[in-house]
């Protein structure tokens, strides 16, 4: 067959029709299955569930589905949302990129209810069917929208065309398309992302110039296109500091660079904290492109904009919101992270996990082991969530002078402070044993200062006049945001992690 066709898929109300409007304008042949299935009906296909049932409709539809699919090369096609129910359609679609238009449920009950659709009548039906294909459009696609701003879908598009011109990005890459009020950008996510198309492939026009540490620069940078410069920073959160961004904005303006330009931030959460903030400094503001080589990077810190370096009074006490232009999280670069950093950096996807609920919870918890090789789906599934969400962080890495945990293990230890204040003792238990088993911590050191957690926590950034708003869960997938505890329970909630 010829080029791959764009094929739009995703449940009732998702905008696929808005999509494929998107294509027309752009002049490429497109097809919508629903219209043409009720043309080849020659009745609705309400008339037709009504009259024939499910069944018979799924098997017609499956028929056309295929036929549309075989012609569709270099165009477009909008599938109904129950086809790919079908395991032909599904087998067919891997000739084509395949585009998830995401829809949450009160959004597309709106949109469906009322409108003659036989599956949208009752609405706990319809919210439990929707819970029900969800993992199926996941687990097709090649590309994941938002499908409620019309401005991020025809973007998204236009990306996808230009990505898949460019060929093939990896083994099993794939694109999310983040958007915000803010802006926008994509974040590709797979293996051999770093040295495709030759190592010539890039999402970002103008000179490229690198920041990166001296540890991951040596591994992967050669990966990369020729860069116009590189500035290379101690590796660890050392390098977060004003004296840094300083000398890595002045070494960029001694190379010689300009506001067409953009920075590439290549490394874990520091690079990326500290890429971005300057980013954002330099010549006021240009673009950063963020290629996260650690665990904690590729499922947290290198999406959503905040960056920041560190004071002696807290951690990313100087910052600023920069989003990238784009986000290269090649999960390759894992296999060379020592096991007890990779070990730390799932912690976030754990904690991403128990927010998220759902499937993601349902991945992270029955991970007996730590294999880079198999850790692309839940890179994948928390870079979706944390498009959307912003986790709070702990005043426990910074009592131990940033320097005593890990991030990530910091992170663990909080999340189980946040389980006791939640009074989810079942829920930290699993945790715990969770933490247990990948070899990570539970207990602080002998000898911690609780009084210096409490101080710091006081200190945290986004205390308000009311005080510090807590992130509790009683269940995975229902997290209450902003809640205030008394000081004596989170007093005794971090002297329960004392040995």
């Amino acid at each position: 067959m010829g080029s791959p066709a764009i094929v739009f898929i995703g449940f009732m109300g998702a905008g696929k029709s808005a999509a494929l409007a998107v294509e027309e304008a752009a002049g490429r042949t497109t097809a919508d299955t629903d219209r043409l299935l009720e043309r080849q009906l020659g009745m609705t296909i309400e008339e037709f569930f009504a009259r024939e049932g499910e069944i018979a409709f799924r098997a017609r539809e499956e028929e056309l589905v295929l036929g549309a699919l075989a012609e569709a090369a270099g165009g477009a096609v909008a599938l109904g949302g129950g086809s790919v129910l079908s395991e032909p359609v599904r087998e067919a679609l891997s000739d084509h990129v395949v585009v998830w238009l995401e829809v949450d449920a009160e959004t597309a009950w709106s949109r469906a209810a009322g409108r003659g659709r036989p599956l949208a009548r009752d609405r706990g039906a319809f919210e439990a069917l929707l819970a029900e294909r969800t993992p199926i459009y996941e687990a097709l696609a090649d590309v994941v929208v938002p499908s409620d701003d019309k401005a991020a879908i025809a973007a998204a598009i236009a990306a996808t065309r230009e990505t898949a011109e460019r060929g093939p990005l990896g083994k099993g890459a794939r694109m999310i398309w983040a958007a915000s009020r803010s802006g926008s950008y994509p974040i590709f996510v797979g293996r051999g992302l770093l040295g495709a198309g030759g190592g010539e492939w890039w999402p970002c026009a103008g000179r490229p110039f690198c920041v990166t540490d001296a540890t991951v620069g040596p591994l992967y940078l050669e990966r990369l296109p020729a860069m116009a410069a590189t500035v290379e920073v101690p590796p660890g959160e050392e390098a977060k500091s004003m004296a840094e961004a300083e000398r890595v904005l002045r070494e960029l303006a001694q190379a010689g660079m300009n506001r067409d330009d953009h920075l590439v931030a290549l490394g874990g959460g520091v690079v990326g904290d500290l890429g971005g903030f300057c980013a954002h400094l330099y010549q006021r503001g240009v673009p950063v492109v963020q290629v996260p080589t650690t665990l904690v990077a590729q499922v947290d810190s290198a999406y959503g904009g905040k960056t920041g370096v560190d004071l002696p009074e807290g951690k990313n006490y100087a910052g600023a919101y920069q989003l990238p232009a784009a986000v290269l999280a090649d999960t390759d670069t894992l296999a060379s992270l020592p096991p007890a950093d990779l070990a730390a950096g799932f912690v976030e996807a754990l904690k991403t996990g128990l927010l998220a609920g759902g499937s993601l919870w349902e991945r992270v918890r029955s991970i007996e082991s730590l294999d880079p090789a198999a850790l692309d789906d839940v890179v994948f599934a928390c870079a979706r969530y944390k498009c959307e969400v912003v986790a709070a962080d702990h005043a426990i890495e910074a009592a131990g002078g940033y320097g005593r945990y890990r991030h990530g293990e910091a992170i663990g230890l909080g999340v189980l402070a946040a389980l006791r204040l939640s009074e989810a003792p079942a829920l930290r238990a699993e945790v715990e044993a969770v933490l247990v088993r990948h070899g990570l911590p539970t207990r602080l050191d002998a000898g911690a200062d609780v009084e210096a957690i409490l101080a710091l926590l006081q200190r945290d950034k986004k205390r308000t006049a009311a005080g510090v708003g807590f992130v509790l869960l009683a269940e995975p997938g229902e997290p209450r945001i902003g809640q205030l505890v008394e000081p004596a329970r989170v007093r005794a909630a971090v002297e329960e992690l004392l040995p």
